[in-house]
């Protein structure tokens, strides 16, 4: 497939195109610094520069005729309105004036529900769930994009075990391989369209997992 990644420089969408390449995809990686996407060199991979600012015209000629998008893109609470909000979305509008169907959002546990946010772990991160909010409730109810939702918990750089649960449950973690290779797999996953999904560590194999949603 061909493939288009917001966010590429990203800690998740830097494993997110390893996999990608790996399962034969073509990527363009899209960020605001395309010069430290990792993979900018490998021959399946297109790096371009990306600024969420830009309006939906000039974002949907960036993006061009790709089979999927991908949104792992981050501002780590310094622009949320701009890029994990109104970016978001405005991505999504580029989408359907490509005509491109599939859409694939990393977001965050409990992000469509609010009564969850101050939990111990969630509370600390209100605000970008709040920015997550806007943009996951829009992909759901202002668009008819094939799109699924992967609410991950807090990411860790501990080494990936390919096993997770999926569902809600108690605060917990996702190495951040893991998390890549579910956003990968839910390319072979069907039944994953129109669907919102939470994943944590667990001891399902990433596949057998997807298969059950």
């Amino acid at each position: 497939m061909k493939i288009f990644v917001v966010g590429a420089s990203g800690r998740v969408a830097t494993e997110l195109i390893k996999v990608l390449v790996e399962n034969g995809h073509e990527v363009t990686a899209a960020a605001r610094h395309p010069e430290n996407v990792s993979l900018k060199d490998d021959p399946h991979v297109t790096a371009v520069k990306l600024d969420l600012h830009a309006d939906v015209a000039e974002l949907a000629e960036l993006i061009g005729h790709q089979d999927v998008v991908y949104f792992t893109a981050g501002s780590r609470g310094k622009d949320l309105l701009q890029t994990d909000a109104f970016g978001a979305v405005k991505t999504m509008q580029a989408a359907q004036k490509n005509q491109i169907k599939r859409y694939i959002m990393l977001s965050s546990v409990h992000s469509l529900e609010p009564k969850f946010w101050h939990r111990p772990g969630l509370e600390q991160i209100m605000d970008y769930n709040v920015a997550k909010f806007f943009a996951d409730n829009y992909l759901v109810n202002q668009t008819d994009l094939d799109y699924t939702i992967l609410q991950p918990t807090a990411l860790t750089e501990e080494p990936g075990t390919e096993k997770i649960t999926l569902g809600t449950g108690k605060v917990a973690t996702n190495p951040i391989s893991d998390v890549a290779k579910t956003l990968a797999l839910l390319l072979e996953f069907d039944n994953t369209k129109k669907k919102v999904i939470s994943m944590r560590s667990g001891q399902t194999p990433i596949k057998e997992a997807l298969a059950k949603v």
